[in-house]
């Protein structure tokens, strides 16, 4: 009987560590970035807003295409509070990654993926990689690859226009 137990939790264990990505549509689990300044921002106070998050690193050529449009996006909805960008570094090192900062003037709030745990959770395949989430927590768009002003704006907009 405790074989059977301890092989039950074994096989619970894969299977979460085997799930699949977030698809369209699922609640996106709470997490929380810890950015280079020190701030901790936790997804789940940002309950009822959308939620724009973008992995991105320094050696990422594509990341430099998409990074001017995603601080215009950021600039146009930071004022109204009912949206939240996150910039999550993957696989980089600190200063290389604020260089990336600085060179893009990137002003909404990025940091490291410690132990890529948000970039597992996500299950990102490269960067770049785009995740928009919806007012109720849902996933509603994902980029792989470099986006757009208009893209992101389409979607937001959207997303804004529907009843939280």
């Amino acid at each position: 009987m405790l074989l059977i137990g301890f092989l039950y939790l074994i096989g619970q264990g894969l299977r979460r560590a085997y799930a699949g990505p977030i698809a369209i549509g699922q609640k996106v689990p709470a997490f929380e970035l810890t950015t280079f300044e020190g701030a901790v921002i936790r997804t789940a106070d940002w309950q009822g807003k959308v939620i724009v998050v973008n992995f991105w690193a320094s050696w990422c050529k594509p990341c430099e295409q998409e990074a001017a449009d995603l601080e215009q996006a950021w600039q146009r909805y930071r004022p109204g509070g009912e949206v939240l960008f996150l910039g999550v570094d993957y696989v980089d090192t600190e200063p290389e990654a604020r260089a990336f900062i600085e060179k893009f003037g990137l002003t909404y709030p990025n940091g490291p993926d410690l132990r890529t745990k948000i970039s597992q959770m996500f299950r990102i395949q490269g960067v770049p990689e785009t995740y928009i989430i919806d007012r109720g927590g849902r996933l509603a768009f994902v980029k792989k690859g470099p986006t757009t002003l208009n893209e992101i704006t389409g979607v937001i907009d959207q997303l804004l226009a529907q009843a939280p």
